[in-house]
């Protein structure tokens, strides 16, 4: 082979390197974009000049429906709140990532923004954290967390409407019409924003779901055939999931969450499904956030009432 081959030759392996790593990094960039990264928050979930900013007070619970069990919970009381009228209510599990305006979902800015442009009601948010054992020394093996989030019973159902509800209610005027209270949570929080409604229709009705934990972990699993064997309840169902979700011993929680949006459907809920291709995190139900409570919301003026 002569110097001018090898050097034509030499030149087509690089070419070929080139095209390789291309490959390889064009692979990679969709791995990635196929993950949570995907995801940004918008305008809406962004600190705005000009928009009234609400309240938020932080507090201690001691729970008699979960004995033993201590939590802090939060409070958002928007800036157009007012006394002589019944607030809207949306309550929220694991509520310190809720809560937090830095983190995935800043609720407290989404709640302004959208408040303020009169795309929700006036709405006062309850953040609650899990229950944790008061007398546990190990704060894992404290938490109460799958206990009543992933519980199917109306436990956490009667916990915030005996303990919860009256007492924010001493400081605020709460409404009590079951359309104008909303609750949400993500992974098990999610599954228990939804038995909640499931089991007290009559006090919840708008469910908002993240990357819910529709799977065994205490039986959560059947929904699917008990909401294809029940009559339709009335209340109103946002789910959110990925596909690069968890896949464990207690199932998959994709094709859970594909089993509760078929449900839905078949037994002709008021329901919305938003899949993508993230992680089980809060990143993209953060992301998609002011669009979920503009749906969850919609229709659904404040039926305020002179006290």
């Amino acid at each position: 082979m002569t110097g001018e081959e090898k050097t034509i030759a030499g030149r087509k392996v690089d070419t070929m390197r080139c095209a390789i790593v291309c490959v390889i990094v064009m692979l990679f960039v969709s791995q990635v974009l196929a993950g949570d990264e995907a995801y940004k928050l918008g305008p809406d979930s962004m600190r705005r000049d000009g928009v009234p900013k609400g309240t938020v007070t932080k507090d201690v619970w001691h729970s008699n429906i979960f004995p033993g069990t201590v939590r802090d919970y939060w409070v958002y009381v928007p800036a157009q709140y007012d006394e002589k009228k019944s607030a809207c209510v949306m309550v929220f599990q694991d509520g310190q990532a809720y809560v937090n305006e830095t983190g995935d979902f800043r609720v407290p800015v989404v709640f302004d923004n959208l408040i303020h442009q009169g795309e929700m009601p006036v709405t006062v948010g309850i953040f609650i954290n899990p229950g944790r054992l008061e007398d546990a020394k190990d704060a894992k093996k404290g938490s109460n967390r799958s206990f009543e989030y992933d519980t199917l019973s109306d436990q956490y159902a009667r916990f915030l409407m005996e303990e919860i509800l009256p007492e924010v209610g001493k400081k605020y005027t709460l409404t009590d019409d079951p359309d104008c209270r909303a609750i949400c949570g993500i992974s098990s929080g999610g599954i228990c924003a939804f038995t909640v409604a499931w089991q007290r229709p009559h006090a919840f009705r708008k469910v908002l779901s993240h990357v819910g934990s529709f799977t065994n972990i205490r039986g959560g699993h059947v929904y699917p055939s008990l909401i294809r064997s029940t009559p339709p309840k009335p209340i109103r169902v946002f789910l959110q999931d990925g596909s690069n979700d968890v896949d464990n011993q207690f199932g998959n929680w994709w094709l859970a969450n594909l089993q509760m949006e078929s449900a839905l459907k078949f037994k002709h809920y008021d329901y919305q499904f938003v899949g993508g291709t993230g992680k089980h995190s809060g990143k993209h139900g953060g992301a998609i956030l002011p669009d979920s409570l503009r749906w969850l919301w919609r229709a659904a003026a404040p039926k305020a009432s002179s006290k």
